[in-house]
């Protein structure tokens, strides 16, 4: 072999040889991104975790000491909210579902019993000694709880832990990783082998912890699929990048999360059920400078862009707006009745009425055909359960969700008494008074309380 060739063959390796580390740094350097936003996600969904656990510690604390029924009902309230938000972000946690069993038996229960006792209290009834002595209970084992959950928090920000040591897939024994021995799973359930029937059945059984998702139908899905179905749905013509973020098992809906930038340069957080591939989660952020369009054409948008997607027969209930941008949620109406609990969030934007977000665990958890078949008290009967001050302005049939992840089917009447806008829910097969909002009407939007 001549010079001349060795010369050629030399260069063409050079060639090769920096092609594939190009490709390989890419690779790297796209993986590395992936690893870093699903890290910040648990980042921030730990905080969060944190914060809401020492509140429920707090909450419960008070609540042990508490001798006046109105400011035991506030601080039961307070506790119940609390805890719902804690076992929320403890659910975005990557740790296997059999090692948050208890731990979620245990913020759901809290969130029950002390929404239970806040009626009571309510009512003016005084908390019995059996009352407190489980909630001293509770406060024990929140303790405990909070303590393991700041250990994990140090160890992360001090470094002794990373996210890699508390999934599933780590080969080798989280014992053998860090100095301190430490496991997330073991740590948080240790403490609660004793904690099962700590709280009477009934309104907190099993159940309300594994509720069937009623509209996720369909075969599993693999994330090659998940991809095809967010590209689909960001719009496949406007996409120039995608990157996966992984598979989140925890979660309420196990999905496949995915960010997907279009040639706006607007990054889009899009997550896909491992079921059937449904949409469960989109969001985006742009700056909105000038808003262009009001909150009927923003609805006319929404219900337009929902029809397009799949999601028929869903009303707008409330909203709120903020910089520019937005939230109204959308329930489903089954022959003029609304579905509360099948409820779609959607984001949209002021200036041109692009939907920057949407938010679907609601409807499909819930979503199913109704049997309204059952109402026996009629509309008449039920406006003689309400307050005679109440000056009525609308009236619906409408199924609620209860705090127990049962429903009931009420008749809804909004009204005012003075200046105070309510809506007051009458059960339409009992004729009991069920709930009683406040609303509140802002420059930003329709709160309730």
């Amino acid at each position: 072999m001549n010079k001349k060739k060795i010369i050629i063959i030399i260069i063409i390796l050079g060639i090769l040889l920096g092609v594939i580390g190009f490709l390989g740094y890419k690779l790297y350097k796209k993986n590395k991104e992936s690893v870093l936003a699903s890290e910040n996600l648990y980042n921030q969904s730990l905080y969060e975790l944190v914060y809401y656990m020492d509140n429920v510690k707090n909450y419960l604390a008070k609540a042990t000491i508490s001798t006046s029924s109105v400011n035991g009902a506030e601080t039961l309230t307070s506790l119940w909210r609390e805890a719902n938000l804690a076992e929320t972000y403890l659910s975005m946690l990557p740790i296997e579902s059999q090692d948050l069993e208890n731990t979620e038996k245990f913020l759901n229960q809290v969130s029950d019993y002390s929404f239970s006792l806040s009626r009571k209290n309510i009512g003016g009834e005084n908390l019995s000694n059996d009352d407190i002595s489980t909630l001293e209970e509770l406060y024990k084992y929140s303790i405990e709880l909070n303590d393991a959950v700041h250990q994990i928090s140090n160890d992360l920000s001090v470094g002794t832990l990373t996210w890699k040591d508390l999934t599933k897939d780590k080969d080798v024994s989280f014992a053998q990783q860090v100095s301190s021995d430490f496991s997330l799973g073991n740590t948080l359930e240790q403490n609660f082998k004793e904690y099962s029937g700590l709280i009477y059945d009934g309104a907190y059984s099993e159940h309300i912890l594994s509720n069937e998702k009623k509209a996720l139908v369909g075969d599993d899905i693999e994330e090659n699929e998940a991809e095809s179905k967010a590209k689909e749905f960001v719009g496949l013509d406007n996409i120039v990048e995608t990157t996966s973020l992984g598979y989140s098992e925890n979660a309420n809906i196990p999905v496949y999360t995915f960010n997907i930038k279009n040639k706006n340069q607007e990054n889009f957080t899009i997550s896909i059920s491992k079921t059937g591939g449904f949409i469960v989660y989109m969001n985006s952020d742009r700056e909105i400078k000038e808003e262009k369009i009001n909150l009927d054409e923003a609805n006319k948008k929404g219900k337009e862009f929902l029809k397009e997607k799949g999601f028929d027969n869903m009303q707008q209930t409330y909203y709120l707006k903020n910089e520019g941008i937005v939230t109204i949620n959308y329930a489903y109406s089954q022959d003029g009745v609304i579905m509360y609990p099948d409820l779609i969030k959607l984001k949209i934007a002021l200036d041109n009425g692009q939907v920057l977000g949407i938010e679907t665990t609601g409807y499909l958890n819930n979503h199913t055909i109704r049997d309204i078949s059952k109402v026996k008290i009629t509309k008449e009967q039920a406006k003689e359960k309400l307050n005679k001050n109440l000056d009525i302005e609308s009236e619906i049939l409408a199924v609620i969700p209860t705090d127990w992840k049962t429903e009931l089917l009420c008749y809804e009447f909004k009204g005012k008494v003075g200046d105070t806008n309510y809506i007051v829910y009458i059960n339409a097969e009992t004729g009991k008074e069920e709930k009683i909002l406040v609303i509140t009407d802002t420059p930003n939007g329709i709160l309730t309380m």
